[in-house]
This record gives C-alpha cells, structure tokens and sequence, in this order.
C-alpha cells in the first residue's frame, strides 16, 4: 500500500490502553509528519508516529471508536483542522466477535496538499496571464485554421484592436494586403520546418529574415522583428508569436543607409551609390552616357573666398544639377570638386546637349540660390562618354570620361568634350 497516495494505518491499543499503530503506510508518516526511523517495528507508539502539532480532535475521536457503544456507524468521515493542518479521515472500527474494537483503520489525505495540486493548474494560468499581459513584446497566438486566439496588452497598443474584438478573426487581419495571399503557404513551410532543438542557435522565423510587416487598425504599416513557436495542444496546433515594434531601429537603419550613399555636404549620391547605379546599367543593354564635370579654378575660389564659400558654391552647383534635366538620371557628387552624371537612355549627341546646356547655365548664372555669402561667379568644364555596346567595365567607362574631361580643361576650360 506505499504505492497508493492516500494514508492508511491500523490503530490500537496496548495493554495499558494506550493509542499504538500496528501497521501504516509511507504516506501516513508524510501526513502525520512524527519522527520515524527508515525502516520502523511495528507495533509504534502514537505519540511517536503522530506529531505534536497534529489535531487533538484525532487522537480524541480515535479513542472514542475504542470505547463501547461510542461509534455506531460502521465508519465515519471526519475533518481534522487545527492551526494550518487540514486532514479529511475516515475511521472505521474493527470489531470482534463480541462486538467490542480491536482496531481502528484509518484512511484518508492531507487536504492542504490536495488542495495545492487543485488549485496549481489555476495558478499557473494565473501567473501565465499575468505574464503575457506585463510582456513588453506583442504576444500573438492563433489556432490551426490561423485565426487568433490570444492578444495581449502589448498587442493591442502595438496594432490599435482591443483583444475582444480580434480574437477569433483570421491573422491576416494584422498584416498588409500584400503580404496576405502568400501567408498561408508561409505558416505551412515553417510548421514542417520547425525545430525547436535548434532554437538556441536558430531563432524560430517564418521566412528568410524575422523582420517583416505589420499593419495597425488605422492602415499604417508597422516595421516588426517576430519570433514564432509551434505548439502542441490538446492534440492540436497553435503558433505563437513574439512580436516587437522595430520602426526606431528601422528609421535608424534607413538613416545610417541614406549617410552610407550621400554626401553629407550637398546632398547628392555619393561615389559608392553613383558606382551601384552604373553597374546597374551596364548589366542591360540600353545605351546611357555619363559625364564628370570639374569646377574651374576652383582652389582659385577657396584662396580668395575662404572653404566655407568654397562649400557653398558646391552645393549650388549640386542644386542646379540634381535638376538639369527631365530625362531619368543621376547626378552625384565624385569627390572633392568633381560631380558625375548618368543618363540612362541618352546617346551621344543628346548627351552632348544635356551637358552643355548645364555648363551654360552655371557660366550665366541661370539659377536660383539662396547664397550665405555674396554670389561666387563660376564655371565647369565637362567629360561626356556613351557607353560602348560590348562595355561591361565601370573603370574603363569612368576612365574615358576622365580623359575627356581633360582634353576639356586643357582646351580652355569653361567647354564640354566628347570622348
């Protein structure tokens, strides 16, 4: 009987009428909490069995079965409290022949610990709430037919719906319209990939990056960084997603990407993004020209006028640039005094023209700007290319426009060269 969870002992008197146990299992020593040796001899003394903090009422009421005519009932149920023990017994008298007790069986639990197991599942539930609810994070669960079964605080701040109203509604409800069609198939792919022995050195995600997109109740979308579990549940499945709002980091990545392709002082794409835009074209056939255009005297400028003039004569010229024509292009700065230009869809002979009609506006000074200083008069000179039909190389390409950018500087400057 040790491998039963209730208590059971078998009480009785000695010959001096004193309570003695006879026989009891190991949980009757747990629930009376009385020093006992490992491997005790029965018959035990009461007292040394049944602690002192054990309700009085026990040892009363046993000796009330011994006692002729006190327990008619053949057994009888009865809660023992006293101080923070709580214990639900039942004694059952022994008779003999006579009718007299010889023995009382005692059986029964501890209903504080019953009581604890009870309640543990309720507690835990309890405490996963509370839980959830505290989680800076979005929490987000929904059931095999992908509709929502739990939203947390989070969640509701986070995508603008109060937990009533969005649960039980499908989860793309939470995503934009262009990324709802394929979600099914997602979710689908990463159910039969999920290992989660691996989540240690893999975090769980439901696509090549776990940087995806949300969409608040107001239609703006909202830039996340998700983690998704699978679980098992009641012979079901349910996916539960860690959901946390990136659009700082976003702002911050798109910034750092912004200052990693433009030149801080004008504005203008720098070399690494005109570079990008050129290999770009030269992996299509379409033909497409660039220029280097080069300020003249422009150490001249900077001597008599100071850096900081110097500066502002760039970004004017970066102005009028960015603007020189209607066609697609780009016009970027190359370095110091220099600035490029491509021009997708342009031969050589328009080319030509763009880049002309650009040098002449900064000779006549046909443009508008705001100058910090008094206006600095200047001019350009101008290399023009079009690419080659079987070039493919971005040096030897820049490399030709420099050379004609020479020829024009060597030729007088103020003039635009075709090379």
């Amino acid at each position: 009987m040790n491998d039963i969870d209730i208590s059971v002992a078998m009480i009785g008197l000695d010959e001096n009428r004193r309570l003695i146990v006879t026989a009891c299992n190991h949980p009757f020593f747990q629930l009376t909490r009385g020093p006992v040796a490992d491997a005790p001899t029965f018959p035990l003394p009461f007292d040394a069995v049944v602690a002192d903090s054990a309700p009085r009422q026990f040892r009363e009421a046993l000796l009330a079965c011994f006692e002729s005519g006190q327990t008619q009932a053949p057994q009888h149920t009865h809660d023992f409290r006293e101080g923070s023990v709580w214990w639900r017994l039942t004694l059952k008298p022994v008779r003999q022949a006579s009718g007299s007790v010889s023995a009382v069986l005692v059986t029964g639990v501890d209903m504080n610990a019953r009581m604890s197991l009870t309640r543990e599942p309720d507690v835990n539930v309890s405490r996963y709430r509370a839980l959830v609810d505290l989680a800076y994070d979005a929490i987000v669960t929904m059931d095999e037919q992908h509709n929502i079964t739990l939203f947390n605080r989070a969640a509701e701040n986070l995508f603008g719906y109060s937990s009533a109203e969005i649960i039980g509604r499908p989860i793309v409800t939470l995503l934009p319209e262009k990324f709802r069609a394929g979600h099914p198939r997602k979710v689908t792919q990463f159910a039969d990939s999920y290992q989660p022995t691996l989540r240690h050195a893999t975090p769980p995600r439901m696509d090549e990056t776990n940087s995806v997109y949300g969409q608040h109740r107001d239609g703006s979308i909202i830039p996340v960084e998700i983690a998704v579990s699978k679980i098992s549940l009641d012979g079901g499945i349910e996916f539960m997603a860690v959901v946390r709002d990136i659009t700082d980091r976003a702002r911050l990545m798109d910034l750092l990407k912004k200052q990693a392709t433009t030149d801080a002082l004008t504005g203008l794409p720098n070399r690494r993004e005109f570079l990008q835009y050129i290999e770009t074209l030269l992996g299509s056939t379409e033909v497409f020209s660039v220029f280097i255009l080069d300020i003249d005297f422009f150490k001249d400028i900077n001597d008599q006028h100071g850096h900081d003039a110097g500066d502002e004569v760039l970004c004017a010229l970066a102005k009028v640039g960015a603007s020189m024509t209607n066609q697609p292009c780009l016009f970027a700065r190359w370095g110091g005094e220099e600035f490029v230009a491509a021009l997708p869809g342009a031969d050589a002979r328009l080319a030509h023209r763009i880049a002309d009609e650009l040098r002449q506006r900064y000779e006549r000074e046909e443009f508008e700007h705001v100058w910090r200083f008094a206006p600095i008069p200047f001019t350009v000179s101008i290399g023009v290319v079009t690419r080659d039909a079987t070039e493919v190389d971005v040096d030897t390409l820049m490399k030709r426009a420099d050379r004609a950018l020479y020829r024009a500087k060597k030729s007088g400057r103020n003039r635009v060269e075709a090379g």
